[in-house]
């Protein structure tokens, strides 16, 4: 799955790093406490959080996160469009919740991986 696919699971879009949005999701991640995530060691990661900062952007980038998905609709800072850009990591935003958005992207890998 890609990362414009997982915006098309979640009803979202990709707002910035479109250039990215054609890499594979390999695991998914789902926190708002960024320094559980650094602990995080999983290929392709998709990071899933409801924090709109460029922290997020910046610790998906530490970890090699394909991209980023921000719930809620929150409204995103242009700081945080422009290091998406910078970083060259996706950014997906997504009107769900981040649990319903995890119980898609589960179902949509599973069926997936099962054929």
């Amino acid at each position: 799955m890609t990362i414009a696919q997982v915006a098309e699971t979640l009803d979202g879009s990709v707002v910035a790093g479109e250039a990215a949005a054609d890499r594979t999701v390999g695991a998914v991640v789902a926190s708002d406490l960024m320094s559980d995530v650094l602990l995080v060691d999983a290929e392709d990661m998709l990071l899933l959080s409801s924090l709109a900062s460029d922290q997020v952007l910046r610790t998906a980038h530490v970890v090699g996160a394909s991209g980023v998905v921000i719930h809620d609709s929150k409204p995103l800072p242009a700081s945080m469009l422009a290091v998406s850009k910078q970083l060259n990591i996706a950014l997906v935003s997504s009107p769900l919740s981040k649990y319903e958005s995890c119980v898609r992207l589960h179902a949509a890998l599973e069926a997936e991986k099962n054929g």
